[in-house]
């Protein structure tokens, strides 16, 4: 008798865990999985477009104060939906992180990304870039006090990074000998460099120089590192036809000077003169 009783739970803790194990492995399977976009008409009969943004990467996407969504990447944002939908306000900013923004697009939880999204060849496999509208390089903000001119002075020494950043496959791939600090967020970033958890920041060049000037006792000592890259709207791999009409968009736009237009509103009061928009602004996308 007790021989059966025990042959039964085994029984029924193999079922049991061969359940859960199938059930685990469902999970495993469809949360790597990537869902269809909608295309271009789907998103018109839908009535809105959702565009991926950085929440906390001032000047170009940021919440200020009164919770409000702003930037160099918000106005461009808000200028696709008025004129692919009629009204800017027709627009939902779903807000990313550098790390997640391939994942936004590959699960369609985004049309568009516009989060400062360098291009890059291994980013070209796994999403679809649009014509380029800015212009970049990686630049190092450290303290005033121990000002970070060249990488050899991070040698042995902690630079502070954002994963899933060009910063980080620069470093990472060029200079072993320094010690990242990766962190998922751009705040808890600068929130680091300014507690002195690291020697220097990097980031784009555009990016540190105005939280420099926006920090007192910080300088960016090195204002371009890497190759001069180009900042671009990306969607879905495959989705042509919301690509092209970006694309189309992007030249007409040209017409009005519209990232010229765009600075002025968004970057301008942040550098002043500091940055020559043609260093940074490209029309038409063209570099």
């Amino acid at each position: 008798m007790k021989k059966r009783i025990f042959g039964a739970i085994v029984l029924i803790t193999m079922t049991v865990s061969l359940i859960a194990g199938c059930s685990q492995a469902k999970e495993s399977t469809t949360s790597g999985a990537s869902a269809n976009a909608r295309t271009l008409e789907e998103i018109k009969e839908s009535g809105t477009i959702k565009i991926g943004v950085f929440s906390d990467k001032n000047p170009f996407g940021y919440v200020d104060s009164s919770g409000e969504i702003k930037g160099y990447d918000v106005y461009f944002g808000k200028r696709l939906a008025k004129d692919l939908l009629g009204s800017e306000d027709k627009v939902e900013f779903v807000y990313v992180e550098a790390a997640s923004r391939v994942e936004y697009l590959k699960s369609a939880k985004v049309d568009v990304i516009l989060a400062n999204f360098t291009v890059t060849d291994d980013r070209k496999e796994q999403v679809d870039f649009a014509l380029p509208y800015m212009k970049v390089a990686l630049g190092v903000v450290s303290p005033n006090s121990a000002m970070v001119s060249e990488p050899s002075q991070l040698k042995d020494k902690t630079l502070i990074v954002v994963k899933g950043t060009t910063a980080e496959t620069y470093f990472s791939k060029n200079h072993p000998e320094i010690k990242l600090l990766k962190f998922d967020e751009y705040q808890e970033a600068y929130d680091a460099l300014a507690d002195g958890r690291g020697d220097g920041f990097s980031t784009d060049n555009t990016e540190v120089l105005a939280w420099a000037l926006q920090n007192q006792g910080f300088t960016v000592g090195i204002p371009s590192i890497g190759n001069l890259d180009t900042i671009a709207p990306a969607v879905q791999k495959g989705n042509t036809q919301l690509l092209e009409w970006i694309n189309s968009e992007i030249e007409s736009l040209a017409e009005e000077q519209f990232f010229h237009k765009d600075f002025e509103e968004t970057l301008k009061p942040v550098y002043g003169d500091e940055i020559n928009p043609e260093n940074l602004v490209v029309e038409g996308g063209k570099i």
